[in-house]
């Protein structure tokens, strides 16, 4: 076969699976966007409704509205990433710009003076839960290189496997052995076909044991990770008020997720006697599915001026799947010349998998001032323990569900918004703090957050502009097995969101 009509190759590699905390995580997170007003208040609308994106804290919002109406937002992000590691501290900012929320509602007015239900509304929205644009780049002098990350996957692992066999190239061995062998194991076949580690017996294809050909006190090493997507929601909601003080609602939530992961690890610097000197390992991982979810909640409004809500958010079961592409390279002697032809177009597919994030319960309070203000305080319980990868009869999967109940933990969300208006001009604000999903607190940290708006009112329509900002750290590790030491990377999301109204 020709390499020059070799463009892709595509194996199932289900073994073991590439899957870990970090997923889970990232669609258990979800991050305040949603309409221009929302995002002023911090999300604090559990019992204030009357925004579509207050749909996403408690459904009854819906039914507060007087009017049908019609709302788009859009948003630039900017990230701002300070990873240190070993020392040494570097910035990378990133912009972006998405629609991350369209959406309407219409509400029906019952006629009937005799009937206790006022109103009835259907309301269809579609927000941004997640914009997974991100940048970060870290360098440092480590004592820990990129060779323990395949030592580690190669001790036990037979050497026999790990040849290219005559006849077979070296593409065709690497996805046949993650095929029938694993991730491990394939893991191990590029850090030996690369040169960077070799076996204690070379003769033996029942060896076992390897040693690595990279000598180095430190080294010094270059982490880029860069990563783009969205998880985006699409909510059909009903709700209903009855008399003058209960609202209800119920919503239906269809998530699309798109998730890719750029990540290169360079090595330089290694000591003079060492046969290697350089070491690129890049990873390209891309995810995506769909995933379902529910809502309900009420609204009591137990005088003029003060309202209650409760809500519950079912867990979102995620049906997924990922593709990983790798490419690897070195100055070793020993290597395999051919290593090169492994790259992003020789793709891993890995078997459709799911995951649930635990449900959530929200308590909200609002102090409502007729035409003049509001005051808004929301709270919310979610248990990251309760997370899992399924299905939950997969080795791999157990291990790391065991690992999430281990380390993840419940997490409490305050916010607290407020709203004054000086007749047709609107001025907001609004607070956020939410618990880091790790127990140790350290893995990622607490997140602070902080808005601040402004709006104005047409009669017929409405613009406003939000600027918020958050913050919160993690360590990242370099690899997910090896290198011990990760970047510490401070991250800074400055938002600036411009929303229209109409009303009708």
């Amino acid at each position: 076969m020709k390499r020059n009509i070799f463009f892709i190759l595509v194996l199932i590699c289900g073994t073991v699976s590439a899957q870990n905390i970090e997923d889970v995580l990232r669609y258990s997170i979800e991050n305040t966007h949603g309409t221009t007003r929302f995002q002023g208040l911090s999300g604090a609308f559990g019992a204030l409704g009357g925004d579509l994106s207050a749909l996403n804290i408690n459904p009854a919002g819906s039914a507060v509205f007087n009017n049908s109406q019609f709302t788009m937002t859009g948003t630039n992000y900017n990230r701002n990433n300070d990873a240190t590691y070993f020392g040494t501290t570097n910035n990378t900012r990133l912009n972006s710009f998405k629609i991350n929320q369209v959406g309407g509602v219409m509400v029906f007015k019952n006629n009937n003076e005799n009937s206790d239900w006022r109103k009835y509304s259907l309301a269809f929205n579609y927000d941004l839960v997640n914009n997974f644009s991100n940048q970060f780049f870290s360098s440092g002098n480590g004592n820990e290189g990129i060779d323990n990350y395949f030592l580690a996957y190669s001790q036990g692992q037979p050497l026999g496997p790990l040849f290219v066999q005559d006849g077979e190239l070296i593409e065709e061995a690497y996805l046949d052995i993650g095929s029938s062998l694993g991730f491990g194991p394939q893991q191990a076949f590029l850090g030996f076909q690369a040169g960077i580690i070799d076996p204690v017996d070379f003769d033996d294809d029942n060896n076992t044991e390897y040693l690595s050909n990279a000598e180095y006190s430190t080294v010094n090493q270059e982490f880029l990770q860069s990563t783009r997507g969205y998880n985006s929601k699409f909510t059909m909601n009903f709700g209903s008020q009855y008399k003058d003080f209960l609202y209800m609602g119920a919503s239906l939530n269809f998530h699309s997720i798109y998730y890719e992961k750029y990540t290169q690890l360079s090595e330089r610097g290694f000591d003079t006697a060492s046969e290697i000197q350089f070491i690129n390992f890049d990873n390209l991982l891309i995810s995506r599915g769909q995933a379902f979810s529910f809502n309900l909640g009420v609204i009591a409004k137990l005088n003029k001026y003060l309202r209650l809500g409760g809500s519950y958010q079912s867990p979102t079961w995620y049906d997924l799947r990922d593709d990983l592409s790798q490419r690897i390279n070195s100055d070793s002697p020993v290597k395999n010349t051919d290593i090169t032809f492994i790259d992003f177009n020789i793709v891993n597919i890995f078997p459709r998998y799911k995951v649930k994030t635990p449900g959530k319960f929200n308590g909200s309070m609002a102090l409502v001032f007729g035409p003049n203000g509001l005051l808004s305080f929301d709270y919310s319980y979610q248990d990251m323990s309760n997370a899992e990868l399924r299905p939950t009869s997969d080795a791999s999967f157990a291990t790391v569900n065991s690992e999430i109940g281990r380390e993840l933990r419940a997490v409490s969300t305050f916010r607290v918004g407020g709203e004054y208006r000086i007749k047709h001009l609107s001025l907001r604000g609004g607070y956020r703090y939410e618990q880091s999903p790790y127990a140790n607190k350290i893995t990622i940290s607490d997140l602070n957050g902080f808005s601040a708006g402004i709006g104005y009112n047409f009669g017929s329509s409405r613009i406003d502009f939000t600027y918020s900002r958050s913050e919160r750290d993690a360590n990242v590790q370099l690899a997910d097995v090896g290198i011990a030491t990760p970047a510490n990377v401070n991250g800074i999301m400055n938002n600036y969101s411009f929303g229209y109204t109409i009303n009708f």
